[in-house]
């Protein structure tokens, strides 16, 4: 039996709260047990599930949490992303993780627990007591002058169990103290007072062991008849105290005889040890005194700015193994001495981390010496970041060994927003301090194998080597938050800023002239600080003449439209061609006006590589879905016609997390169903993102929006997505299109592909259909819609009115 907990990967902030549940499966994958929760999570009530196979609430069996590659995850303890069918027949995916595991042949039966008499104990369990908690138990009768040992006490003294020993000679393997135990056992005998005593013994092996005897009367009619006791062996407990002990002694010797500076704290900042001469360091630099107990962000209420810069360097201790950092311990002023700090965290017996330590050494003569020669030449003097040359350099030697590692690099370039405000309002010198609080704040935040510089007055560049595409795009807006939420402290006064920055994505067809890099990602940050700041425009790095993309003309002509709204839309008919369906189904076109009334307009393939190229391509399917929905607001009475309109998403919109809320804020306000809605997600994007398009399709089918995979059958993947994938629709790439109707292996790929389609209950759309050949053979094989020039060609948006109706009361629609 497995017991599951299932949690909604993304839940909706607004709506109902559905509560992780927590599902038991047997070993024949039926469910045996709901909690209160399943019935908001799955719209079953505990009852009905009860007794069903799990694959009642999965979308496919691919989703089984016991196929094998699932399995691996679930007994590493991670957990999985598993899609979900709900009752009222939508999808929802949910992360799964294994809470308890065992045979449904080890499950225990129901008991309780009662308390039983120790008399009336197995002795199988004294003894085991004993040999585990290493005591052993003696009686004395005094009457016959006899001991009786249990099997314990012949162990501790290391002798075969039945030896027989008199009372004096049991004294002898006392190695000290013989007559303080005859006092006390005399004591015991006329008063019936009980003692205890540690003492060292001599084993029958002639090793030392440290243990406490204790006694007590046992008396029998109001006298005293018997004494009995136990003997505990303490020596394993005082052996590791003592090691403790001799620990601390060569911590304290070790602290002691080194100059460095050596600091141990636990998770909450609280100082554990330090030495001499970081508490005379830290005294001269912070003016107060540290103590043993004292807590670090306490001690530095007064300096805020420094407060947060150590905060971070501890809690990067404590998120990494190892790291070194340099920086002064104070930074009000100039001229202190700057330390290379070596930090290390501390794990407990079970590897959780408990706190850190750092020895921290005086290296402000090497940055002096340095500082004359070659390190002035290739580090920024106020940040001692790397600066642009050997920045330069670096990313040179990047691009020349990027062939050899074939991996996906990441150029980020960052500019201060309204930085040059910090200077007239604080001076140059409270704005050198506040870049060097702020490169070591995002020095924190890079990996150890990236390369971070200061290029120029308030700009930065990171190289982030060996980064996938989406982890890069998430690490700069990581960033871009991270600078929005810094603030400096100056006279009482905060000084907080935002930046806007580009970054190139650095695929396989990356130049390798790192000048011609700077140039593109500093034109993607151009256009992010004019389309508004506090933003980063993310683009794949072009080679060679494409970077020019034709003209700054066409760059412009569509940054005019989208600011003022003027895309020219267009819309095609999906007809269907295997039954008749009522109602207008329809796939919204755009092109980019000119700027002048005699220009024409751009077409997608002009207008989209320059919206991927300088980031625009989110913003740009914003205001198609956003102009498409306040032309069909004009028109309520479409409302019961308008059956599917379906937009195309772009990379850029399926890597926004925000756009879900998006289309949920936009359909608000619109009269018309979020069902007729369709969002098409490229093929090529789904198979390099199955994780991000799955995410996506739970997060618009929560809003009641539909999704469809545009270009199936473009790759070999294109079946596994057809069947697996959250989609709702299907729609086939052209290139299984265009010979349709002569190449029998096409018509299988299409067949198959419908096929699928069919059995995971989504709909088929044949594309380019320009002749009667093809249309034909489309409906022999049964597929649902077709689109192409033979059934219609793009119209005006304008042309989608209700029909007009001359009524008595007057002229409806037109």
């Amino acid at each position: 039996m497995k017991e599951f907990l299932i949690q909604r990967y993304r839940p909706d902030p607004a709506g109902t709260v559905i509560h992780p549940t927590l599902i038991r499966v047997d070993d024949d994958g039926r469910i045996v047990q709901t909690d209160r929760y399943a019935e908001a999570m799955f719209g079953f009530d505990a009852g009905t599930l009860t007794g069903q196979p799990v694959h009642r609430v999965l979308a496919s069996r691919q989703d089984d949490p016991f196929a094998p590659a699932h399995r691996h995850h679930l007994d590493n303890g991670q957990t999985v992303l598993v899609t979900f069918r709900h009752k009222d027949g939508f999808f929802f995916t949910a992360s799964l993780g294994l809470r308890m595991e065992m045979r449904d042949s080890d499950r225990a039966a129901n008991a309780a627990i009662t308390l039983k008499d120790s008399a009336d104990m197995d002795g199988r369990l004294i003894k085991l007591a004993e040999q585990g908690a290493g005591f052993g138990l003696w009686e004395l009768d005094i009457t016959a002058n006899e001991i009786s040992w249990s099997d314990g006490m012949y162990r501790l003294l290391e002798l075969r169990p039945g030896t027989e020993l008199s009372p004096e000679q049991a004294l002898f393997y006392c190695q000290t103290g013989q007559n303080r135990v005859r006092a006390l056992f005399r004591r015991c005998m006329r008063t019936g007072q009980t003692f205890s005593l540690e003492l060292a013994i001599t084993t029958g092996r002639q090793r030392i062991q440290r243990v406490t005897l204790a006694g007590r009367a046992l008396k029998n009619g109001g006298r005293v008849q018997k004494l009995g006791g136990i003997m505990v062996n303490h020596s394993e407990a005082m052996q590791h105290d003592h090691a403790r002990q001799q620990a601390q002694w060569i911590l304290a010797a070790t602290a002691s005889a080194t100059p460095d500076l050596l600091v141990a704290v636990d998770t909450s900042l609280n100082l554990l040890h330090f030495n001499t001469p970081w508490a005379q360091q830290f005294s001269s630099a912070f003016g107060t005194e540290p103590r043993p107990g004292d807590n670090l962000k306490t001690l530095l209420n007064d300096f805020p700015n420094e407060r947060r810069l150590i905060e971070r360097l501890w809690q990067r201790a404590f998120d990494r193994e190892h790291f070194v950092a340099e920086v002064p311990l104070n930074r009000q002023g100039e001229g202190l001495p700057v330390y290379e700090f070596h930090f290390q965290s501390i794990r407990g017996t079970q590897g959780e981390v408990i706190g850190a330590v750092h020895v921290a050494k005086d290296i402000s003569n090497r940055v002096q010496h340095s500082g004359s020669g070659d390190y002035r030449m290739r580090h920024d003097p106020i940040t001692g970041l790397m600066n642009r040359r050997s920045f330069v350099e670096h990313l040179e030697r990047a691009m020349k060994h990027k062939r050899k590692r074939q991996s996906v690099d990441g150029l980020l370039f960052m500019d201060l927003d309204g930085f040059e405000q910090f200077n007239d309002q604080a001076g140059s010198g409270t704005c050198d301090r506040y870049l060097r609080e702020l490169a070591s704040m995002l020095g924190l935040r890079v990996r150890n194998r990236d390369a971070l510089a200061r290029l120029s007055g308030d700009t930065f560049a990171l190289f982030i080597e060996n980064c996938p595409e989406p982890r890069a795009r998430k690490l700069a807006d990581e960033i871009r938050e991270q600078i929005a939420q810094f603030q400096f402290e100056w006279q009482g006064h905060q000084l907080q800023t935002t930046a806007s920055g580009g970054l190139l994505i650095l695929g396989a067809d990356t130049p390798e002239a790192p000048e011609q890099l700077l140039t593109q990602v500093a034109d993607l940050c151009h256009t992010a600080k004019t389309s508004g700041r506090n933003r980063i425009h993310t683009a794949h790095a072009l080679a060679g003449e494409a970077t020019s993309l034709g003209n700054d003309h066409q760059l412009e002509q569509l940054q005019h439209a989208l600011d003022t709204g003027d895309l020219i839309l267009e819309f095609q008919d999906l007809k269907p061609v295997a039954s008749v369906t009522w109602g207008d189904h329809i796939e919204i076109l755009c092109r980019v006006p000119g700027t002048e009334p005699q220009a024409a307009p751009l077409t997608p393939d002009q207008f989209l590589p320059i919206a991927e190229r300088f980031d625009l391509a989110k913003r740009l399917d914003r205001q198609v879905i956003r102009q498409t929905l306040d032309w069909l607001g004009q028109y309520p009475l479409l409302e019961p016609r308008l059956k599917y309109c379906g937009f195309n998403l772009s990379l850029a919109t399926l890597l926004d997390d925000t756009f879900a809320d998006f289309m949920e804020q936009a359909l608000a306000k619109s009269p018309f169903l979020p069902h007729c809605f369709c969002l098409e997600i490229r093929e090529a994007h789904a198979a390099q993102y199955p994780d991000e398009v799955t995410v996506l399709c739970d997060a618009l089918h929560r809003v009641g929006c539909r999704v469809a995979l545009e270009g199936a059958g473009a790759s070999v993947e294109s079946y596994s997505l057809a069947a697996n994938l959250p989609v709702d629709i299907i729609k086939l790439d052209r290139r299984i299109m265009d010979d349709l109707a002569s190449d029998p292996v096409q018509q299988i790929m299409v067949e198959a592909l419908h096929r699928i389609a069919e059995a995971a209950g989504k709909e088929t759309v044949a594309t380019f259909i320009e002749n009667d050949e093809t249309l034909r053979k489309v409906r022999t094989l049964g597929i649902h819609f077709g689109q192409g020039y033979r059934l219609s060609r793009p119209r005006p948006l304008a042309e989608l009115k209700p029909v007009a109706v001359d009524l008595s009361t007057g002229r409806i629609g037109g």
